[in-house]
């Protein structure tokens, strides 16, 4: 797969990092301050790490180009598929899209296209920045059902699409959900599912689940990096995304950074719509109140044999939430499990994750009707959205007292 460089380069004095491996030596060795407030991680209370034994190791050769001006400092990180550009410093906080879609396409099985944004979030210094690789889908000219094509033509017949982001569990690559991704771009969506530091298995800089707290930064950095990739003419992106309605969506760690995003007073972000917790949790480290925030339709998914993120973590949040919620409980399924790999878990996960897109991000309420259909199998999942999901079952480790 052939892949586009390009140098941006502000300015008569310049310094070149070399390479991100280089880079995670010089952010470690000094302190990083990025835009948004950054937390303090009290590894005591969250949840055990664990190893994934679902690995996709991805690799992403990335070269940083560091441009120091006289007082103030520009970078741009710029690696690019299918012809797709590249963002840096400071992408604009509008995006100037002046029409949106709410009509569900009337076949939404989509050929599915994919771009690779690299997005370079800046320190308040101009110094070092945070890399977070992006993979876009989004719906494609073509016939449904095939591999994802790099680059294809998009369909923008039903355009433009609402904007939904992944956050992926820790140690896990976001691609290894790359069936569930694909799934939500066929079904008329643009995905986002961006790498962030220290989480996933190819993570040059290495594994480090406290860095969680600076994830709900970067999500947002990353929406604002799509939207605006998204106005920009000429782009693959360009005019297919509608800016007024977003969801984001996590599982495990990535559920946390979600839920922080979409409802935690500490980092939320107003232009989320709609938000889906798949075995994730309410986290004390981000700090902040929870629920403090306008109320965001929510998703709750949790399998009953979770012995990673226990069932309590994901009812304590449920019945904390304001409504509009729904809570998915899948009888038998592990943590990974029904996000990874394929069967009936799997199928009702997608099912219903759509219904819920649809329901409030297209607003049909003949989808969010659907939902009860779809997530009621019997022996395997209930759904419910009354304001309690039951008693929880034991604590959740890490989750704010009270």
């Amino acid at each position: 797969m052939s892949r586009s460089s390009a140098i941006v380069v502000n300015g008569s004095a310049t310094t070149v990092l070399f390479a991100m491996v280089y880079i995670a030596r010089l952010r470690r060795r000094h302190q990083v301050r990025l835009p948004q407030q950054r937390l303090q991680y009290d590894s005591t209370v969250h949840r055990p790490k664990y190893r994934s034994r679902w690995r996709t190791y991805r690799p992403w050769v990335v070269l940083a180009i560091a441009t120091v001006l006289a007082g103030t400092g520009a970078l741009v990180v710029s690696i690019g598929r299918g012809g797709q550009k590249t963002h840096g410093a400071q992408p604009p906080s509008s995006t100037g899209q002046p029409t949106t879609s709410s009509t569900i396409p009337p076949d939404p099985h989509f050929a599915v296209g994919i771009v690779a944004l690299d997005i370079a979030e800046p320190s308040e210094t101009g110094g070092v920045v945070r890399s977070l690789p992006t993979e876009v889908r989004y719906p494609a000219s073509g016939s449904a059902g095939t591999e994802d094509q790099p680059g294809a033509r998009a369909d923008r017949r039903y355009g433009p699409y609402p904007l939904v982001v992944f956050s992926e569990g820790y140690d896990i690559s976001p691609e290894a959900y790359a069936t569930l991704l694909d799934a939500w771009a066929s079904a008329g969506y643009v995905v986002a599912d961006p790498t962030y530091p220290f989480t996933s298995p190819s993570s040059p800089e290495g594994l480090d689940e406290s860095d969680i707290v600076n994830h709900p930064a970067d999500l947002r950095f990353v929406i604002t990096s799509v939207l605006q990739d998204g106005a920009t003419p000429g782009g693959t992106l360009s005019g297919l995304i509608d800016p007024s309605e977003i969801a984001v969506i996590g599982h495990s760690d990535g559920g946390d950074v979600t839920l922080a995003t979409a409802s935690n007073s500490c980092c939320s972000d107003g232009r989320i719509k709609a938000a889906v917790i798949l075995s994730g949790a309410e986290l004390a480290s981000f700090g902040g109140t929870y629920y403090a925030t306008p109320p965001v339709p929510m998703l709750v998914v949790q399998g009953t044999e979770d012995d990673i993120n226990p069932p309590a973590c994901s009812v304590q949040l449920y019945d904390a939430a304001p409504e509009p919620k729904y809570f998915l409980s899948l009888i038998g399924q592990s943590h990974e499990g029904p996000y990874l790999e394929a069967g009936q878990p799997f199928d009702t996960v997608e099912k219903v994750t759509i219904d819920f897109l649809n329901g409030y991000l297209r607003h049909s309420t003949a989808q969010r009707d659907a939902m009860t259909t779809d997530g009621s199998v019997a022996g395997l999942a209930t759904l419910t959205s009354s304001a309690s999901a039951g008693p929880p079952v034991g604590s959740c480790a890490g989750a704010p007292l009270g």
